[in-house]
């Protein structure tokens, strides 16, 4: 699968993300943050599913309408539950993030807005 991860998220979810088998971006690797519009722009132009901790990026495709290829936000995980979320979550949910969804996962929930 696709990955471009927000710099944000630490290196050691991208590290795991990457013996997981996935092809992963990190977008702390790039040097200087472009913003969120841009993050997600490239994520979408290149098909990948943007994973952040950051909600910035679901009100830009909510409310303002831009384009994705699947958002999956982390929120109140530590960094392992981060990598061990994504890891599980992923391969579960690959057609509805391609589709377009929304996920947002908390501790003991998961949360999927649909394309």
């Amino acid at each position: 699968m696709k990955i471009l991860v927000d710099a944000c998220v630490a290196l050691r979810v991208v590290e795991q993300l990457k013996l997981g088998g996935h092809e992963v971006e990190w977008v702390g690797d790039w040097g200087m943050d472009p913003g969120d519009e841009e993050i997600l722009e490239r994520a979408f132009k290149n098909k990948k599913i943007l994973i952040t901790l950051d909600k910035d990026f679901g009100e830009l495709a909510v409310v303002l309408g831009k384009s994705h290829f699947g958002i999956l936000r982390l929120v109140d995980l530590s960094i392992q539950q981060q990598a061990e979320s994504c890891l599980d979550i992923l391969p579960r949910c690959e057609s509805q993030l391609s589709e377009g969804a929304i996920l947002t996962v908390e501790p003991g929930r998961l949360r999927i807005r649909p394309a």
